[in-house]
């Protein structure tokens, strides 16, 4: 069970680490930013920034290499638009594997979800807590 674990970290790190680089730039979270609640032209993008459209072309496909946002060809334009699932997965997943809060948290998260379901449930106590198995 621990292999496939440690296997599938490690299969996932590439993305993540793509995801990481790409959100180093300010001028990518800025892009990413103007797509948080629709779809624009790389033109109209482009338009917002203070470099040429070869740099911002550059950031959109950095972008979109990490999975960040995708593209649509429409005519003579392209489109891009924020992919949210990719970000909130890989950062969730990140803060999961290197968070020593994340593991008691999840317990007692199940741990109140388990007392929800039973009828006249005991409140939690302080050993649901533990770090023990």
């Amino acid at each position: 069970m621990v292999s496939r674990i440690v296997i599938g970290y490690i299969s996932a790190r590439p993305a993540m680490q793509r995801i990481f680089e790409a959100l180093a730039s300010a001028a990518r979270r800025k892009i990413l930013a103007l797509l948080a609640h629709g779809e624009l032209s790389a033109g109209e993008i482009a338009a917002r920034f203070e470099m040429t459209r070869a740099s911002v072309s550059q950031h959109l496909s950095v972008l979109e290499g990490a999975g960040l946002v995708a593209s649509e060809k429409r005519g003579q334009y392209v489109f891009y638009r924020q992919v949210p699932e990719s970000l909130a997965n890989t950062l969730n997943g990140f803060v999961q594997e290197v968070c020593p809060i994340g593991r008691p948290l999840r317990r007692e998260s199940a741990a109140r979800a388990r007392q929800a379901k039973a009828p006249g449930g005991e409140p939690l106590s302080d050993t649901s807590l533990s770090d023990e198995p």
